[in-house]
Protein backbone atom coordinates (compact mmCIF):
# COMPACT_ATOMS: atom_id res chain seq x y z
CA UNK A 1 0.00 0.00 0.00
CA UNK A 2 1.36 3.40 -0.93
CA UNK A 3 0.89 6.42 1.19
CA UNK A 4 2.12 9.93 0.28
CA UNK A 5 2.21 12.37 3.29
CA UNK A 6 1.35 16.11 3.20
CA UNK A 7 1.66 18.94 5.19
CA UNK A 8 0.50 19.28 8.84
CA UNK A 9 -3.14 20.40 8.85
CA UNK A 10 -5.18 21.94 12.23
CA UNK A 11 -8.34 20.01 11.66
CA UNK A 12 -11.98 22.01 12.84
CA UNK A 13 -11.65 19.52 16.35
CA UNK A 14 -8.09 20.97 16.80
CA UNK A 15 -6.77 17.90 15.95
CA UNK A 16 -3.21 18.06 14.04
CA UNK A 17 -2.41 14.86 11.80
CA UNK A 18 -0.95 14.71 8.26
CA UNK A 19 -2.78 14.72 5.11
CA UNK A 20 -2.57 11.25 3.26
CA UNK A 21 -3.29 9.46 0.41
CA UNK A 22 -3.26 5.58 0.55
CA UNK A 23 -3.92 4.38 -2.64
CA UNK A 24 -4.89 0.57 -1.69
CA UNK A 25 -7.61 1.92 -0.13
CA UNK A 26 -9.55 3.64 -2.26
CA UNK A 27 -12.49 1.03 -2.18
CA UNK A 28 -15.82 0.94 -3.63
CA UNK A 29 -18.24 -1.93 -2.36
CA UNK A 30 -15.17 -3.57 -0.46
CA UNK A 31 -12.78 -2.99 -3.54
CA UNK A 32 -9.84 -1.43 -3.63
CA UNK A 33 -9.01 0.07 -6.80
CA UNK A 34 -6.29 -2.29 -7.86
CA UNK A 35 -8.74 -5.30 -7.18
CA UNK A 36 -11.52 -3.32 -9.55
CA UNK A 37 -9.33 -2.95 -12.01
CA UNK A 38 -7.94 -6.55 -11.67
CA UNK A 39 -11.82 -7.68 -11.87
CA UNK A 40 -12.09 -5.33 -15.25
CA UNK A 41 -9.00 -7.12 -16.48
CA UNK A 42 -10.42 -10.59 -16.10
CA UNK A 43 -13.56 -9.60 -17.45
CA UNK A 44 -12.51 -7.92 -20.75
CA UNK A 45 -13.80 -4.27 -19.70
CA UNK A 46 -11.19 -1.31 -20.70
CA UNK A 47 -9.25 -3.03 -23.68
CA UNK A 48 -11.10 -1.27 -26.21
CA UNK A 49 -14.25 0.87 -26.39
CA UNK A 50 -17.14 1.88 -28.69
CA UNK A 51 -17.88 5.85 -28.61
CA UNK A 52 -20.36 8.28 -30.36
CA UNK A 53 -19.34 11.86 -31.55
CA UNK A 54 -22.48 13.92 -31.61
CA UNK A 55 -22.12 17.13 -33.57
CA UNK A 56 -25.80 19.68 -33.39
CA UNK A 57 -26.01 22.26 -36.15
CA UNK A 58 -27.59 24.57 -34.09
CA UNK A 59 -30.59 26.25 -35.74
CA UNK A 60 -32.03 23.90 -38.44
CA UNK A 61 -29.61 23.51 -41.67
CA UNK A 62 -31.12 23.79 -44.71
CA UNK A 63 -30.97 20.61 -46.69
CA UNK A 64 -31.51 21.51 -49.85
CA UNK A 65 -28.36 23.82 -49.85
CA UNK A 66 -26.29 21.06 -48.31
CA UNK A 67 -26.75 17.06 -49.72
CA UNK A 68 -30.10 17.38 -51.53
CA UNK A 69 -29.70 20.12 -54.22
CA UNK A 70 -32.61 20.67 -56.72
CA UNK A 71 -30.88 22.01 -59.44
CA UNK A 72 -34.05 21.57 -61.89
CA UNK A 73 -36.23 22.92 -59.53
CA UNK A 74 -37.21 26.53 -60.42
CA UNK A 75 -35.10 29.36 -59.20
CA UNK A 76 -37.41 30.80 -55.63
CA UNK A 77 -36.70 26.86 -54.37
CA UNK A 78 -33.24 25.47 -56.57
CA UNK A 79 -31.37 28.58 -54.07
CA UNK A 80 -28.01 29.33 -55.49
CA UNK A 81 -25.68 26.69 -54.84
CA UNK A 82 -24.77 24.02 -58.07
CA UNK A 83 -24.15 20.38 -57.33
CA UNK A 84 -21.06 18.72 -57.06
CA UNK A 85 -19.62 15.67 -58.29
CA UNK A 86 -18.28 13.26 -55.55
CA UNK A 87 -16.17 9.96 -55.17
CA UNK A 88 -19.14 8.18 -55.44
CA UNK A 89 -20.87 7.56 -58.67
CA UNK A 90 -24.11 9.23 -59.17
CA UNK A 91 -23.94 11.26 -55.68
CA UNK A 92 -23.92 14.73 -55.89
CA UNK A 93 -23.83 17.71 -53.09
CA UNK A 94 -23.15 21.34 -52.79
CA UNK A 95 -20.03 22.98 -54.15
CA UNK A 96 -19.36 24.50 -50.90
CA UNK A 97 -18.46 20.78 -49.74
CA UNK A 98 -15.31 19.88 -51.50
CA UNK A 99 -13.70 17.60 -48.66
CA UNK A 100 -16.76 15.94 -48.34
CA UNK A 101 -17.49 15.21 -51.77
CA UNK A 102 -13.76 14.06 -52.15
CA UNK A 103 -14.40 11.35 -49.22
CA UNK A 104 -18.05 10.34 -49.95
CA UNK A 105 -17.34 7.18 -49.55
CA UNK A 106 -16.42 7.19 -45.89
CA UNK A 107 -20.01 9.31 -45.92
CA UNK A 108 -23.58 8.22 -45.46
CA UNK A 109 -26.14 11.15 -46.02
CA UNK A 110 -29.54 10.71 -45.12
CA UNK A 111 -31.81 13.02 -46.82
CA UNK A 112 -35.26 11.91 -45.52
CA UNK A 113 -35.15 12.75 -41.99
CA UNK A 114 -38.61 12.62 -40.49
CA UNK A 115 -40.18 13.51 -37.03
CA UNK A 116 -38.86 16.49 -36.09
CA UNK A 117 -40.59 18.36 -34.31
CA UNK A 118 -40.94 22.97 -34.83
CA UNK A 119 -38.66 23.95 -31.65
CA UNK A 120 -35.03 25.43 -31.54
CA UNK A 121 -33.94 22.61 -29.10
CA UNK A 122 -31.02 19.95 -28.85
CA UNK A 123 -33.25 17.93 -27.11
CA UNK A 124 -34.63 15.54 -29.89
CA UNK A 125 -31.35 15.04 -31.51
CA UNK A 126 -29.94 14.24 -28.03
CA UNK A 127 -32.13 11.95 -26.74
CA UNK A 128 -34.48 11.12 -29.66
CA UNK A 129 -37.79 12.03 -27.90
CA UNK A 130 -40.14 14.18 -28.75
CA UNK A 131 -40.29 16.92 -26.19
CA UNK A 132 -43.77 16.71 -24.96
CA UNK A 133 -45.22 13.85 -22.64
CA UNK A 134 -41.95 13.25 -20.66
CA UNK A 135 -41.78 10.62 -17.64
CA UNK A 136 -41.29 11.92 -14.38
CA UNK A 137 -37.55 13.38 -14.83
CA UNK A 138 -37.50 13.75 -18.28
CA UNK A 139 -35.67 11.85 -21.23
CA UNK A 140 -32.39 11.40 -20.50
CA UNK A 141 -29.51 11.74 -23.64
CA UNK A 142 -27.70 9.24 -25.72
CA UNK A 143 -24.84 9.59 -23.54
CA UNK A 144 -26.46 9.58 -20.27
CA UNK A 145 -27.91 6.07 -21.61
CA UNK A 146 -24.37 4.63 -22.52
CA UNK A 147 -22.89 6.15 -19.38
CA UNK A 148 -25.73 3.92 -17.14
CA UNK A 149 -25.70 0.96 -19.13
CA UNK A 150 -21.63 0.89 -19.91
CA UNK A 151 -20.15 3.14 -17.55
CA UNK A 152 -16.66 4.74 -17.73
CA UNK A 153 -13.95 3.26 -19.74
CA UNK A 154 -11.50 4.21 -17.38
CA UNK A 155 -11.94 5.38 -13.93
CA UNK A 156 -10.01 8.50 -14.86
CA UNK A 157 -12.56 9.50 -17.54
CA UNK A 158 -15.90 10.36 -17.58
CA UNK A 159 -18.27 8.39 -20.24
CA UNK A 160 -20.10 11.78 -21.29
CA UNK A 161 -18.53 14.94 -21.95
CA UNK A 162 -20.83 17.76 -23.65
CA UNK A 163 -18.20 20.41 -25.34
CA UNK A 164 -21.42 23.14 -26.30
CA UNK A 165 -20.58 26.63 -25.06
CA UNK A 166 -23.26 28.46 -23.28
CA UNK A 167 -25.12 30.21 -25.67
CA UNK A 168 -27.95 32.95 -25.13
CA UNK A 169 -30.62 30.47 -26.81
CA UNK A 170 -29.48 27.81 -24.10
CA UNK A 171 -31.67 25.03 -25.57
CA UNK A 172 -28.82 24.99 -28.44
CA UNK A 173 -26.48 24.67 -25.91
CA UNK A 174 -28.09 21.52 -24.50
CA UNK A 175 -25.26 19.26 -24.75
CA UNK A 176 -27.91 16.40 -23.11
CA UNK A 177 -29.05 15.80 -20.07
CA UNK A 178 -29.45 12.84 -17.75
CA UNK A 179 -32.98 12.89 -17.24
CA UNK A 180 -34.65 10.40 -14.77
CA UNK A 181 -30.98 8.37 -14.75
CA UNK A 182 -29.75 11.38 -12.37
CA UNK A 183 -26.88 13.65 -12.18
CA UNK A 184 -24.22 10.86 -11.95
CA UNK A 185 -25.08 10.28 -15.53
CA UNK A 186 -24.95 13.98 -16.49
CA UNK A 187 -22.36 14.80 -18.76
CA UNK A 188 -19.10 16.88 -17.81
CA UNK A 189 -18.95 20.40 -19.41
CA UNK A 190 -15.31 21.27 -19.32
CA UNK A 191 -16.35 24.39 -21.34
CA UNK A 192 -19.65 25.87 -20.74
CA UNK A 193 -18.12 28.96 -20.62
CA UNK A 194 -16.13 28.98 -23.82
CA UNK A 195 -12.69 26.61 -24.50
CA UNK A 196 -11.10 29.89 -24.65
CA UNK A 197 -12.01 30.84 -21.30
CA UNK A 198 -11.60 27.10 -19.08
CA UNK A 199 -11.39 28.45 -15.18
CA UNK A 200 -11.05 26.26 -12.33
CA UNK A 201 -14.40 25.80 -11.21
CA UNK A 202 -14.70 26.21 -6.83
CA UNK A 203 -10.78 25.57 -6.81
CA UNK A 204 -9.23 28.37 -4.36
CA UNK A 205 -5.99 29.17 -4.65
CA UNK A 206 -4.81 27.56 -1.51
CA UNK A 207 -6.64 24.53 -2.92
CA UNK A 208 -4.46 24.72 -6.39
CA UNK A 209 -1.64 25.11 -3.70
CA UNK A 210 -2.17 21.58 -1.82
CA UNK A 211 -2.65 19.84 -5.34
CA UNK A 212 0.50 20.59 -6.40
CA UNK A 213 2.49 20.01 -3.44
CA UNK A 214 0.68 16.72 -3.88
CA UNK A 215 1.64 16.33 -7.71
CA UNK A 216 5.22 17.44 -6.50
CA UNK A 217 5.48 13.95 -3.45
CA UNK A 218 4.29 12.14 -6.45
CA UNK A 219 7.11 13.21 -8.48
CA UNK A 220 9.68 12.42 -5.67
CA UNK A 221 8.10 9.02 -5.30
CA UNK A 222 8.47 8.17 -8.99
CA UNK A 223 12.09 9.32 -9.01
CA UNK A 224 12.73 6.86 -5.56
CA UNK A 225 11.04 4.16 -7.68
CA UNK A 226 13.23 5.24 -10.41
CA UNK A 227 16.47 4.42 -8.23
CA UNK A 228 14.65 0.91 -7.37
CA UNK A 229 13.76 -0.21 -10.44
CA UNK A 230 13.39 -3.79 -8.99
CA UNK A 231 10.68 -2.58 -6.80
CA UNK A 232 8.72 -0.99 -9.48
CA UNK A 233 8.90 -4.56 -11.54
CA UNK A 234 7.94 -6.37 -8.84
CA UNK A 235 5.07 -4.17 -7.80
CA UNK A 236 1.50 -5.28 -8.62
CA UNK A 237 0.66 -4.57 -11.98
CA UNK A 238 -2.76 -3.25 -11.40
CA UNK A 239 -1.43 -1.15 -8.39
CA UNK A 240 0.31 0.85 -10.65
CA UNK A 241 -2.38 1.01 -12.82
CA UNK A 242 -4.06 2.77 -10.31
CA UNK A 243 -1.31 5.18 -9.39
CA UNK A 244 -1.65 5.87 -12.99
CA UNK A 245 -5.01 6.94 -13.00
CA UNK A 246 -4.80 8.54 -9.94
CA UNK A 247 -1.83 11.08 -10.73
CA UNK A 248 -3.10 11.46 -14.61
CA UNK A 249 -4.81 14.46 -15.86
CA UNK A 250 -6.19 12.79 -18.94
CA UNK A 251 -9.15 14.49 -19.47
CA UNK A 252 -7.36 17.61 -18.85
CA UNK A 253 -4.32 16.41 -21.58
CA UNK A 254 -6.65 15.56 -24.25
CA UNK A 255 -8.48 19.52 -23.80
CA UNK A 256 -4.95 20.98 -24.01
CA UNK A 257 -5.07 21.39 -27.79
CA UNK A 258 -1.89 23.04 -27.29
CA UNK A 259 -0.10 19.52 -26.57
CA UNK A 260 -1.40 18.22 -30.08
CA UNK A 261 0.98 19.36 -33.43
CA UNK A 262 -0.05 22.78 -34.64
CA UNK A 263 0.02 20.97 -38.30
CA UNK A 264 -2.77 18.64 -37.08
CA UNK A 265 -4.56 21.96 -35.92
CA UNK A 266 -4.36 23.65 -39.07
CA UNK A 267 -5.66 20.84 -40.68
CA UNK A 268 -8.93 20.46 -38.99
CA UNK A 269 -9.20 24.35 -39.64
CA UNK A 270 -9.10 26.14 -35.98
CA UNK A 271 -11.86 28.78 -36.51
CA UNK A 272 -13.12 31.16 -34.03
CA UNK A 273 -14.36 30.89 -30.46
CA UNK A 274 -17.01 33.91 -30.90
CA UNK A 275 -20.54 33.22 -31.92
CA UNK A 276 -21.36 33.13 -35.52
CA UNK A 277 -24.43 34.99 -37.10
CA UNK A 278 -25.62 37.35 -34.18
CA UNK A 279 -24.86 35.83 -31.16
CA UNK A 280 -27.42 33.81 -29.91
CA UNK A 281 -25.64 30.92 -30.82
CA UNK A 282 -22.65 29.17 -30.90
CA UNK A 283 -18.91 29.74 -32.68
CA UNK A 284 -17.80 28.08 -35.53
CA UNK A 285 -14.80 26.26 -33.52
CA UNK A 286 -13.06 23.64 -35.49
CA UNK A 287 -11.10 22.98 -31.93
CA UNK A 288 -14.21 21.07 -31.09
CA UNK A 289 -13.78 18.49 -33.68
CA UNK A 290 -10.17 18.18 -32.46
CA UNK A 291 -11.13 17.78 -29.22
CA UNK A 292 -13.67 15.39 -29.82
CA UNK A 293 -11.13 13.25 -31.35
CA UNK A 294 -9.03 13.25 -28.55
CA UNK A 295 -11.68 12.77 -26.44
CA UNK A 296 -12.60 9.59 -27.35
CA UNK A 297 -8.85 8.59 -27.27
CA UNK A 298 -8.82 8.67 -24.02
CA UNK A 299 -11.88 6.74 -23.21
CA UNK A 300 -14.86 8.64 -23.59
CA UNK A 301 -17.70 7.22 -24.80
CA UNK A 302 -19.80 9.98 -26.00
CA UNK A 303 -19.00 13.58 -27.09
CA UNK A 304 -21.90 16.20 -28.22
CA UNK A 305 -20.90 19.43 -29.55
CA UNK A 306 -23.13 22.61 -30.66
CA UNK A 307 -21.39 23.91 -34.21
CA UNK A 308 -22.27 27.41 -35.78
CA UNK A 309 -25.51 29.50 -36.29
CA UNK A 310 -27.75 27.41 -39.12
CA UNK A 311 -30.94 29.50 -38.33
CA UNK A 312 -31.13 31.52 -41.60
CA UNK A 313 -34.56 33.54 -41.91
CA UNK A 314 -32.75 36.35 -44.28
CA UNK A 315 -32.01 39.85 -43.99
CA UNK A 316 -30.92 42.16 -42.17
CA UNK A 317 -28.99 38.97 -40.50
CA UNK A 318 -27.45 37.79 -44.13
CA UNK A 319 -28.70 35.63 -46.79
CA UNK A 320 -29.82 32.08 -46.17
CA UNK A 321 -26.42 31.75 -49.06
CA UNK A 322 -23.90 34.45 -47.52
CA UNK A 323 -24.52 32.46 -44.30
CA UNK A 324 -23.73 28.85 -45.94
CA UNK A 325 -20.73 30.59 -47.80
CA UNK A 326 -19.09 31.20 -44.60
CA UNK A 327 -20.52 28.11 -42.60
CA UNK A 328 -20.23 25.28 -44.80
CA UNK A 329 -16.48 24.96 -45.84
CA UNK A 330 -15.35 25.43 -42.49
CA UNK A 331 -17.86 22.40 -41.49
CA UNK A 332 -16.56 20.67 -44.62
CA UNK A 333 -12.97 21.43 -42.73
CA UNK A 334 -13.23 20.02 -39.60
CA UNK A 335 -15.77 17.21 -40.15
CA UNK A 336 -13.43 15.23 -43.17
CA UNK A 337 -10.25 16.03 -40.98
CA UNK A 338 -12.33 14.32 -37.81
CA UNK A 339 -13.35 11.77 -39.89
CA UNK A 340 -10.28 10.95 -42.02
CA UNK A 341 -8.01 11.42 -38.92
CA UNK A 342 -10.43 8.62 -36.96
CA UNK A 343 -9.60 6.36 -40.02
CA UNK A 344 -5.50 7.11 -39.79
CA UNK A 345 -5.83 6.31 -36.63
CA UNK A 346 -7.76 3.18 -36.77
CA UNK A 347 -10.75 4.88 -34.55
CA UNK A 348 -13.14 4.50 -37.84
CA UNK A 349 -14.77 1.30 -36.98
CA UNK A 350 -15.62 1.85 -33.53
CA UNK A 351 -16.52 5.56 -33.44
CA UNK A 352 -19.56 7.09 -35.07
CA UNK A 353 -20.39 10.25 -35.82
CA UNK A 354 -23.30 11.65 -36.67
CA UNK A 355 -24.20 15.50 -38.03
CA UNK A 356 -27.93 16.50 -37.85
CA UNK A 357 -30.00 19.63 -36.90
CA UNK A 358 -33.37 20.13 -35.18
CA UNK A 359 -34.98 20.26 -38.29
CA UNK A 360 -34.88 21.33 -41.79
CA UNK A 361 -35.61 24.60 -44.11
CA UNK A 362 -38.71 25.74 -46.06
CA UNK A 363 -38.23 24.80 -49.82
CA UNK A 364 -39.41 28.22 -51.06
CA UNK A 365 -37.12 31.26 -50.57
CA UNK A 366 -39.14 33.34 -48.20
CA UNK A 367 -38.76 37.89 -49.67
CA UNK A 368 -35.80 37.77 -47.46
CA UNK A 369 -33.72 35.78 -49.36
CA UNK A 370 -33.76 33.00 -46.62
CA UNK A 371 -35.13 29.70 -45.24
CA UNK A 372 -37.71 29.53 -42.73
CA UNK A 373 -38.21 26.32 -39.98
CA UNK A 374 -39.68 23.12 -41.88
CA UNK A 375 -39.89 19.99 -39.99
CA UNK A 376 -41.20 18.23 -42.73
CA UNK A 377 -38.27 16.81 -43.21
CA UNK A 378 -34.51 17.40 -43.00
CA UNK A 379 -31.06 15.34 -43.22
CA UNK A 380 -28.15 13.80 -40.95
CA UNK A 381 -24.25 12.92 -41.96
CA UNK A 382 -23.19 9.83 -40.40
CA UNK A 383 -19.66 8.44 -40.88
CA UNK A 384 -17.37 5.46 -38.95
CA UNK A 385 -18.57 2.91 -36.14
CA UNK A 386 -18.24 0.13 -38.82
CA UNK A 387 -21.07 1.23 -41.13
CA UNK A 388 -21.71 0.74 -44.80
CA UNK A 389 -21.00 4.46 -46.15
CA UNK A 390 -20.60 6.13 -49.57
CA UNK A 391 -24.79 5.86 -49.64
CA UNK A 392 -27.19 7.83 -49.77
CA UNK A 393 -30.04 7.04 -48.00
CA UNK A 394 -33.94 8.28 -48.71
CA UNK A 395 -35.23 10.37 -51.22
CA UNK A 396 -37.22 13.45 -51.47
CA UNK A 397 -40.15 14.90 -53.45
CA UNK A 398 -38.99 17.14 -56.81
CA UNK A 399 -38.73 20.59 -53.61
CA UNK A 400 -37.06 18.94 -51.05
CA UNK A 401 -40.33 19.07 -48.97
CA UNK A 402 -41.12 15.98 -47.96
CA UNK A 403 -39.67 12.17 -47.64
CA UNK A 404 -40.49 10.79 -50.88
CA UNK A 405 -38.52 7.36 -50.54
CA UNK A 406 -37.63 5.66 -47.55
CA UNK A 407 -38.27 7.96 -44.50
CA UNK A 408 -35.82 7.55 -41.58
CA UNK A 409 -36.97 8.98 -38.28
CA UNK A 410 -34.60 9.85 -35.50
CA UNK A 411 -35.55 6.67 -33.72
CA UNK A 412 -34.05 4.78 -36.13
CA UNK A 413 -30.69 6.81 -36.31
CA UNK A 414 -30.91 6.04 -32.36
CA UNK A 415 -31.06 2.25 -32.54
CA UNK A 416 -27.93 2.44 -35.22
CA UNK A 417 -25.83 4.43 -32.76
CA UNK A 418 -26.61 1.94 -29.78
CA UNK A 419 -26.12 -0.86 -32.18
CA UNK A 420 -22.86 0.77 -33.14
CA UNK A 421 -22.40 0.81 -29.08
CA UNK A 422 -22.96 -2.94 -28.63
CA UNK A 423 -26.29 -2.22 -27.18
CA UNK A 424 -28.83 -4.15 -28.10
CA UNK A 425 -32.13 -1.81 -27.85
CA UNK A 426 -34.77 -4.69 -27.97
CA UNK A 427 -33.74 -5.93 -25.17
CA UNK A 428 -31.76 -2.92 -22.97
CA UNK A 429 -33.73 -0.90 -20.85
CA UNK A 430 -32.83 1.96 -18.32
CA UNK A 431 -35.32 2.36 -15.59
CA UNK A 432 -37.21 5.75 -14.20
CA UNK A 433 -37.62 7.18 -10.68
CA UNK A 434 -40.57 5.38 -10.22
CA UNK A 435 -38.81 2.08 -11.21
CA UNK A 436 -40.47 1.65 -14.48
CA UNK A 437 -38.73 0.18 -17.26
CA UNK A 438 -38.22 2.07 -20.77
CA UNK A 439 -36.86 0.95 -23.89
CA UNK A 440 -33.81 2.87 -25.46
CA UNK A 441 -35.93 3.68 -28.51
CA UNK A 442 -39.95 3.82 -29.41
CA UNK A 443 -42.49 1.71 -31.66
CA UNK A 444 -39.63 -1.37 -32.04
CA UNK A 445 -37.32 1.03 -34.06
CA UNK A 446 -34.77 -1.21 -35.58
CA UNK A 447 -31.16 -0.19 -36.75
CA UNK A 448 -30.86 1.77 -39.95
CA UNK A 449 -30.74 -1.84 -42.47
CA UNK A 450 -28.80 -0.07 -44.92
CA UNK A 451 -25.84 0.93 -42.49
CA UNK A 452 -25.46 -2.07 -40.71
CA UNK A 453 -23.07 -4.86 -42.42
Amino acid sequence: MLTILGRRRQLCDNASRRDFLKIGGLALGGLSLPQILRAEDQAGIGRSHRAVIMVFLSGGPPHQDMVDLKPDAPAEFRGEFRPMRTSVPGIHICEHLPRLAAMMDRFAIIRSMVGAEDRHAAFQCMTGRTFGRQPSGGWPALGSVVSRLQGPVSPSVAPFVGLSPRMQTSTWADPGQPGFLGHSHAPFKPNADGMADMVLQGVSMDRLADRRALLSSFDNWRRQLDKRSDQLQASDTFTQQALSILTSNRLAEALDLEREDSRVRDRYGRGSPEPAGYGDAGPLLNDYFLAARRLVEVGVRCVTLAYGRWDWHGRPHGTTFENARNHLPMLDLGLTALVEDLHERGLDQDVSVVVWGEFGRTPRINRDAGRDHWPAVSCAILAGGGMRTGQVIGETTRLAEHARERPVNFQEVFATLYHNLGIDTNTATVTDFTGRPHYLVDNNAQPIRELIS
